[in-house]
């Protein structure tokens, strides 16, 4: 039982941790446009990387959202049920893997969200400042190696068939 909470406290705490990285975003508008300075995207990945987390939100839009991403040595390779992602690289490189299948997978926070400890069979290459990834839903990825990247991830959640 001394386990089972000490589990429960340890998830709370991480998945606290993890929206804290992507609350407090501005709201999206629905009646005007929004624009984002070099300098502001700079000083969010600078955040990051003073801070050690991998993750800010800059804006929030509901269905979709806008992420600024810093990443050191590898990540969890995630599935998403319904969110397509299109990362921007701004800074550095490494290893990205997509497709295969998940090692270890696992329920991830929501309906259709898988995690694991690595992608089993993927495609593995090099991605650098000024390279876009897509990663449609259904597409296990994850940064494989790294010594610092910087990207904007905007992710997008699918609309029903009209």
């Amino acid at each position: 039982m001394k386990l089972f909470k000490c589990i429960l406290i340890v998830i709370v705490l991480l998945s606290t941790q993890a929206m804290a990285q992507t609350a407090g975003a501005p709201l999206a508008p629905k009646d005007s446009a929004v624009d984002m300075s070099l300098a502001e995207l700079e000083a969010a990945a600078q955040h990051l990387k003073d801070a050690g987390i991998a993750t800010k939100r800059i804006l929030e839009g509901g269905i979709f959202s806008v992420n600024v991403r810093h990443i050191e040595g590898a990540e969890t390779a995630l599935q998403h049920g319904r969110i397509s992602e299109v990362w921007v690289i701004r800074e550095g490189s490494g290893i990205v893997a997509t497709g295969g299948e998940l090692v270890d997978k696992e329920a991830g926070s929501g309906s259709g969200e898988f995690r694991g400890s690595a992608i089993r069979g993927g495609h593995e290459r090099l991605i650098q400042a000024g390279d876009i990834v897509f990663v449609p839903p259904g597409i296990p990825h994850g940064i494989k190696q790294t010594d610092s990247l910087v990207y904007l991830n905007i992710r997008f959640e699918l609309r029903d068939e009209d």
